[in-house]
């Protein structure tokens, strides 16, 4: 069978190369034939991982496999097709290699600018649209914020919502994780079916099992009657497991289970059932670090990040923190009328680094609220923030230690 070669370009080229496949063998290759180029070519596992990294750097060549664990390669490269029409896409074959069609749009060897391209990309000398130059997307349900972070993040939830695919949403402490869950099966076909969720570093591992998957009466010492899991209470609905790096090791195995036949076995039951529930997952830590020290599986993870949403922190996002400082002034003054903001404490609010994120904002707006009291504007003598008075006694802290 004659193997259709795959494209080098010149080093002189403008533009990165992308490889999005699911198939370690099938990005290897293209790595492989781009060895002698001298050019940077960037991976990706999925349709999803391949449109953040689309997002975020100038790309000239795009390798897209048509078989994606997350998305319809169709689909995508409609989407690629109409945000970044000045990338070169070619279809692969995961089970052969070869190419089988490449989409021109736009985009010569030498990365001149076509006619077509957007005024903004020829005044900033960038040849290729960025996602931010698409209209803007309205917030999620319970969401506040138009920064560009943000707008990335409506379009990939709002992608991915009607699918049955797992995501796993990343972020911070008090990016709004669970408003990013509460979203996806709200503007899901699920949206009239149970949203169940389980946080799973608040439950004690010895309860964990069977808050999950149930027991049947005289499961054990206690268990005077049979009771439903969550996953089944879940049922036709969505399941939502937040902080899901502190699932113990002892049950990631049965999730892993339930995630690969979509069935579950109830503590001391020998049956199994069938149960249709679409699975979110949520974590602020580094799931990749854990399986590095054999604290998260592997094979869990890869289930669990079949599409990945990262949230941005809130210091990312400066241009949102005035809006929702008056959203939360507004929330807690209700009907009444709530006190402004002053130019100096708009201007405070947006140099802190919000190590705290939006639920530290929340805090200091309330506590500002109170301490105005019937005063019409909020001034910087009403804030206060807590983690940088911390970060500042800290080396004070440290030295009087050492000293003693």
């Amino acid at each position: 069978m004659t193997t259709t070669p795959i494209p080098v370009l010149s080093p002189s080229s403008c533009g990165g190369v992308l490889i999005a496949s699911p198939s370690t063998f099938l990005r290897e290759q293209v790595l492989h034939s781009f060895d002698d180029s001298g050019r940077a070519v960037h991976q990706a596992r999925g349709g999803a991982e391949a449109l953040v990294k689309l997002e975020d750097g100038d790309w000239q060549l795009l390798f897209l496999d048509r078989r994606l664990p997350d998305l319809d390669a169709e689909e995508l490269l409609q989407i690629i097709r109409l945000r970044f029409p000045g990338i070169e896409v070619v279809l692969l074959d995961s089970d052969s290699g070869q190419p089988l069609a490449a989409v021109r749009s736009g985009l010569s060897a030498d990365c001149k600018i076509e006619p077509g391209v957007s005024a903004e990309a020829e005044r900033t000398g960038r040849p290729f649209p960025r996602l931010a130059q698409t209209s803007p997307v309205d917030p999620l349900p319970g969401m506040i914020g138009d920064a560009e972070p943000m707008q990335r993040l409506y379009r990939l939830v709002r992608l991915v919502a009607p699918r049955n695919t797992t995501v796993l949403v990343v972020g911070e402490t008090g990016t709004g994780k669970e408003l990013v869950a509460s979203a996806l099966h709200k503007l899901s076909p699920r949206s009239s079916r149970p949203f169940v969720i389980v946080n799973c570093a608040a439950i004690p591992e010895t309860l964990l099992e069977s808050e999950l998957f149930g027991h049947v009466r005289g499961a054990f010492t206690g268990a005077v009657q049979s009771h439903l899991g969550r996953i089944q209470a879940a049922s036709g609905g969505t399941l939502f497991l937040d902080e899901i790096g502190e699932l113990p090791l002892s049950l990631q195995a049965k999730l892993l289970r339930f995630l690969e036949q979509r069935e579950i076995q109830k503590l001391g039951s020998t049956d199994t059932m069938k149960v249709d529930v679409r699975v979110l997952a949520a974590t602020n830590t580094d799931l990749t670090d854990k399986v590095e020290k054999g604290d998260f599986r592997e094979d869990l993870y890869y289930r669990l990040s079949a599409f990945p949403i990262e949230l941005p922190p809130l210091a990312a996002r400066v241009t949102d923190i005035v809006p929702l400082a008056e959203h939360f002034l507004q929330r807690i003054s209700g009907r009444g009328g709530s006190p402004a903001l002053s130019a100096d404490a708009a201007g405070l609010l947006r140099q802190h680094s919000w190590p705290g994120n939006v639920r530290e904002l929340q805090h200091v707006i309330e506590r500002a609220a109170i301490l105005a009291e019937e005063e019409t504007t909020i001034g910087p003598e009403h804030l206060y923030f807590p983690f940088a008075e911390r970060a500042r006694r800290a080396p004070r802290g440290r030295h009087q230690r050492a000293v003693i």
